[in-house]
């Protein structure tokens, strides 16, 4: 099996050398379908279902018939809150719901796994062994970072949530910071880059082994 290879970068963002990456993590041939199902599934879940309309019996008014059935020469109408009157009751419109649906775990997992792939076989990973903020959030540090090693697009993954970091890139549009336990494919895919801390590895390896 081809050996699975990401750079190893310093707080500078200088590369310093290559990690080593499993290959039944990191170089599983991605598909389409798969990848597709599972953000599918995460957009369906994120989905607020909350539209909500009337229909003609929970609409306010209308009980009374708004004129006799016969000999008025106009058409028979039964309530000014039926559905053809302005104001009226909506047929066949939302109500909440929810959009979610089964997607089994094993998939899920290979799926992260298929995402995780598609940026190794490219060549879009590096590992950090740190960061260049502490204990400030600091935007434009964490943008140098980035400038050194030519990206400005990228998914970096932290062991632990990290709020210092998260606020960092907050306005870097294309920058997120994500806990390892966070991490999932639709967020992997919108990134054309993955900054993996080395700290990060055993635990990403231990949540798609267990």
């Amino acid at each position: 099996m081809e050996v699975i290879k990401a750079k190893l970068i310093d707080a500078l963002a200088t590369i310093i050398g290559e990690v080593e990456l499993p290959p039944d993590i990191y170089g599983i041939s991605p598909k389409v379908g798969i990848l597709h199902e599972i953000i599918r599934w995460q957009m369906a879940k994120q989905r607020a279902g909350t539209a909500c309309t009337k229909t003609r019996g929970e609409v306010r008014g209308g009980g009374r018939k708004p004129w006799s059935q016969k000999h008025t020469g106009r058409a028979r109408q039964g309530s000014i809150r039926a559905p053809q009157w302005v104001g009226g009751g909506v047929v066949h419109g939302p109500k909440p719901r929810s959009y979610e649906f089964k997607l089994n775990k094993k998939i899920r997992r290979l799926g992260l796994k298929m995402a995780l792939s598609s940026r190794a076989l490219a060549n879009r990973i590096y590992v950090a062994e740190d960061f260049p903020i502490k204990e400030i959030p600091k935007t434009k540090s964490l943008k140098n970072f980035l400038d050194n090693l030519g990206i400005n697009d990228a998914l970096i993954v932290v062991p632990e949530r990290n709020l210092v970091l998260e606020k960092s890139a907050d306005n870097l549009p294309k920058v997120k910071v994500l806990a390892v336990e966070g991490l999932n494919v639709y967020d992997i895919l919108n990134h054309q880059n993955l900054i993996l801390a080395k700290e990060s590895l055993a635990k990403i390896e231990e949540r798609l082994r267990r």
